[in-house]
């Protein structure tokens, strides 16, 4: 059985890789090493390096549970949360819908 992992493209490896140093950021603030994380998380020393490198190989359960330890998780819910180009395209169908209809007459 093979693995296949994910391709991503080079915009998007910059935005893993903010992540993973943003990951970074709170373990120090918090002062908790990569050690005391791999015990607490139970994830391996090479897997925790990857996901404040932010490698795409990681899955995002990983990432969740880090992000949880880290007291963080939720901010993972607020991914998509302000879809802004979708509301956009929801308002254009909207409006397109509202000029396609006909005004129905009323009989007097």
């Amino acid at each position: 059985m093979s693995s296949r992992s994910a391709v991503v493209f080079p915009k998007d490896l910059r935005i893993l890789k903010i992540l993973g140093e943003n990951i970074s950021l709170a373990m120090k603030r918090r002062k908790i090493t990569q050690t005391r994380l791999s015990e607490r998380t139970g994830l391996s020393m090479p897997t925790l390096r990857n996901i404040t490198r932010g490698e795409p190989s990681v899955s995002i359960g990983h990432y969740l549970v880090v992000l949880s330890v880290l007291g963080l998780a939720e901010d993972l819910g607020k991914v998509a949360l302000d879809d802004e180009f979708g509301r956009r395209l929801q308002d254009i169908e909207l409006l397109t819908s509202k000029h396609k209809k006909k005004p129905t007459s009323q009989a007097s």
